[in-house]
């Protein structure tokens, strides 16, 4: 089982974040007082840096934007070089609740990488049209190349050890769709096991979410695309 005494790093990527970072690394700070935040900027261009800087995070700015992709490789090396033993991946807006850090962190006594999933019997995160489609469609098919239930596999929210940590600091994706879906078949590919945790997820606690039917469907193509490119690539 995970040591509460082992080193603790949440990476949280953020663009334009400014309304809801300080409230998120508090509530981080409140559940994990013992572990470390890293804010990985991606040119936002409003307060996000002087907000997180301000809360008590570490803030690495990326000198270009290259998407959730690219900040989350900048936290995974961050984590590496700095001999972290388990990183928890988050999102800035509000929408990964900090309660389930502690589950997640002790569910890799059994697992090297642990999804903290939306869609497997907590809360009621509800999610309709194109997106549930493709959501649907890809959980069923990466379930069954990792030969395990996966109901959640775009979640941004999980937590791996050591192993992965390196592994992700020099293999993760910065495609959009990829960073998520193309880290679960690498860590599958490269031998890890991987498992789910059912997780509430909340609405967003700031900022403005880019959803319309015109984007849905964009989202559905690219999912089916991002897995495509997934499955071929060595």
């Amino acid at each position: 089982m995970t040591a509460p005494a082992e080193r603790l790093l949440m990476i949280l990527p953020a663009w334009n974040e400014s309304a809801s970072i300080a409230n998120v690394i508090k509530e981080i700070q409140e559940e994990v007082p013992g572990g470390d935040i890293l804010v990985v900027d991606d040119c936002s261009d409003d307060d996000t840096v002087g907000a997180a800087r301000s809360a008590g995070a570490r803030v690495l700015r990326l000198p270009y934007n290259l998407g959730v992709g690219g900040a989350r490789r900048l936290g995974y090396r961050y984590a590496r070089d700095h001999d972290y033993d388990v990183a928890v991946q988050m999102d800035a807006d509000g929408q990964h609740d900090p309660r389930y850090i502690h589950d997640m962190v002790s569910g890799l006594a059994g697992a090297d990488l642990i999804i903290g999933a939306r869609f497997a019997g907590e809360g009621r995160y509800e999610v309709r049209g194109p997106r549930q489609w493709a959501m649907r469609f890809l959980s069923s098919a990466l379930s069954m190349i990792v030969r395990t239930k996966l109901t959640d596999t775009t979640s941004g929210y999980r937590a791996c050890g050591r192993e992965l940590i390196e592994f992700y600091s020099k293999h993760y994706p910065v495609e959009y769709l990829g960073d998520t879906l193309d880290t679960i078949i690498q860590a599958n590919r490269a031998g890890y096991k991987i498992r789910q945790l059912p997780v509430a997820m909340r609405p967003r606690q700031g900022g403005t979410p880019s959803n319309s039917p015109v984007k849905a469907m964009i989202y559905l193509f690219r999912a089916g695309f991002a897995l495509l490119l997934a499955l071929v690539r060595r």
